[in-house]
């Protein structure tokens, strides 16, 4: 049961976010997205989230230096990595949680079976999968949602690190979507917003109300 807010901007945001109850927050550093947050920015952002609240830095196709800069300056120690990163890249971000984001089509999970295979060979697993969809020429944040069936009949659950599943959740649909893909947790990023990078706190509020009864349901029927 994690939840995940991805795509915060401001303190203020980040604070009255925290307070609605989510496992994690999401700071994105890639320069070619509205939603991305400043170093200092969100080095005061991690400084003023509760301790229940973990921050999450995402990372597309960064240098390991620039990573491991950033991180140290946040103070943060759980790390997505949402681009084309190799197999063997989490090797060299020792000490950190690695989220490796996955963007998949409709059909199989045929590319992502290889890429964790690479992984073990690399012995550098990562601690979790997020599975997004995949767009063309887009690193996220596109709306877009993974075929939930498919994801339900082909993730080797009992093999592969937890899923978190991520790609066009919303407050009206994460039950729906947690019911069919029963993931370790969600993320969610322009489903809660009012316009791009803009988050609504009504939203978010139904999005993580909506999340813990469909795991809570989840739970007590298993």
């Amino acid at each position: 049961m994690w939840i995940k807010i991805c795509g915060i901007k401001d303190p203020e945001t980040a604070l009255r976010i925290a307070e609605l109850g989510p496992d994690a927050i999401g700071l994105n550093f890639y320069s070619q997205t509205p939603r991305r947050v400043g170093v200092d920015v969100a080095a005061t952002i991690v400084e003023q989230l509760p301790e229940h609240v973990v921050p999450v830095g995402l990372f597309v196709n960064h240098a390991i230096q620039d990573i491991e800069a950033i991180c140290s300056r946040c103070g943060i120690r759980t790390i997505q990595l949402h681009g084309d990163e190799p197999p063997s890249f989490p090797a060299e971000l020792t000490g950190r949680t690695i989220l490796r984001a996955f963007r998949v089509g409709n059909n199989d999970l045929n590319e992502m079976a290889d890429y964790l295979e690479e992984c073990d060979r690399s012995q550098c697993r990562p601690d979790y999968c997020l599975v997004d969809a995949r767009v063309p020429g887009k690193y996220g944040g596109t709306g877009k949602s993974v075929s939930w069936k498919m994801l339900a009949r082909e993730y080797r659950r009992d093999d592969w690190p937890p899923l978190i599943l991520s790609g066009g959740l919303t407050s009206t649909n994460v039950a729906d979507a947690i019911r069919a893909c029963r993931p370790y947790g969600v993320d969610v990023s322009s489903g809660v917003e009012s316009e791009p990078a803009i988050k609504d706190l009504d939203q978010v509020r139904m999005f993580i109300d909506a999340a813990r009864a469909a795991f809570t349901e989840i739970e007590q029927n298993n």
